[in-house]
């Protein structure tokens, strides 16, 4: 047991130091101005992401955020291993919040943190696009399981204009809303 945490620790280390080197890379990673956190908490589906190795072939992923008592924010993450009816894998975490408005804090993990960065959001809190320091994570939420074609081009166009390879994202499958 204490092997594993201190491997845990020690390539959470090295991933740290690896986002370190690569930030920003040309990208702009500049964030919202204003963030409405009341509108933002609640549940977000996963429209689609880069590929990482901790949510590698999960389906029907969700994101829901809640105020702690503490005044941090709880984050459960979830989602389908292999199929959108294989077994349910879930993370709890939590987030802070910093003097930028549209910059989080985010930590699975004891107390290391990374950056949660709010890219883009829709005036109605429809979709946002969330990114780190390193151009290596991006993620396009909604708060449905689905986008419209037109909606999907406007963050791709978004998303590519700040540097972003779009090519790389990985398309999340989603049960239809009348199902959930």
């Amino acid at each position: 047991m204490i092997r594993t945490a201190i491997l845990f620790l020690v390539v959470s280390v090295f991933i740290s130091c690896g986002q370190n080197t690569q930030k920003n890379s040309g990208m702009d990673v500049s964030t919202v101005k204003a963030l409405d956190l009341d509108r933002y908490l609640g549940t977000w589906y996963e429209i689609a992401r880069f590929d990482h190795s901790f949510e590698r072939n999960l389906e029907g992923v969700t994101a829901t955020y809640s105020m702690r008592g503490d005044g941090k924010i709880k984050v459960v993450n979830q989602g389908y291993k292999g199929s959108l009816d294989g077994e349910l894998k879930r993370a709890v975490g939590k987030a802070k919040l910093t003097s930028d408005p549209g910059k989080l804090k985010v930590s699975f993990f004891w107390f290391f943190y990374s950056d949660y960065l709010v890219l883009e959001l829709d005036a109605d809190y429809r979709w946002v696009l969330i990114g780190s320091s390193s151009p290596n994570y991006l993620w396009i939420l909604s708060r449905t399981p689905q986008l419209d074609e037109a909606t999907k081009q406007h963050i791709l166009d978004k998303a590519a204009s700040r540097g972003y390879d779009t090519s790389k994202l990985i398309w999340v499958k989603q049960k239809p809303e009348s199902s959930q």
